[in-house]
């Protein structure tokens, strides 16, 4: 059975693409630009030892997140054949752990190089993730009869929050 071509973007191919383009830009960006205030020294100490925590948080989550699908992970959001729905470990906290991790560790980076820029990356990498989580959410749904249940009892990107 001949596949569908990537650029058609049938499983979630596109999302992908965007999704590492902002992650390039978090990690490799340009941080700011003139006219965009320093940050004081107080908030910068403050913001050092905030995203230090964000990063590591964010890194764990989405490395557990990996972990915990196991067979069932997917570079695109389409899930696989075969596969079946996982909610133990980090999908106890929240449904996409991966692409939380993902937020908080970009979001820490930024206050960690002190940022404006990589703030700003951080915040279109959280709703591109939250629409693609969305589109995954659709096809999840379609596939696992316990996904609506699952879905009502746990948050989406943010433990506790959303």
């Amino acid at each position: 059975m001949a596949r569908t071509p990537l650029w058609k973007n049938s499983r979630g191919e596109w999302y992908v693409v965007g999704q590492f383009v902002l992650l390039l830009l978090v990690g490799a960006g340009p941080r700011a630009f003139s006219g965009l205030p320093a940050w004081n020294a107080t908030f910068a100490q403050t913001a050092f030892a905030v995203g230090a925590l964000f990063l590591l948080f964010g890194a764990y989550m989405a490395v557990w997140g990996m972990i915990a699908l196991g067979d069932n992970l997917t570079p695109v959001p389409f899930p696989k054949d075969g596969g079946t729905l996982v909610e133990s470990g980090p999908y106890r906290i929240v449904r996409h752990p991966i692409y939380s991790g993902l937020v908080f560790a970009s979001f820490g980076w930024g206050l960690l190089v002190h940022g404006w820029l990589t703030i700003l990356y951080a915040a279109l990498l959280f709703v591109l993730l939250d629409v693609k989580s969305r589109r995954e959410e659709r096809w999840l749904m379609d596939r696992f009869s316990g996904y609506a249940a699952f879905r009502k009892r746990v948050r989406k990107l943010i433990p506790f929050l959303y």
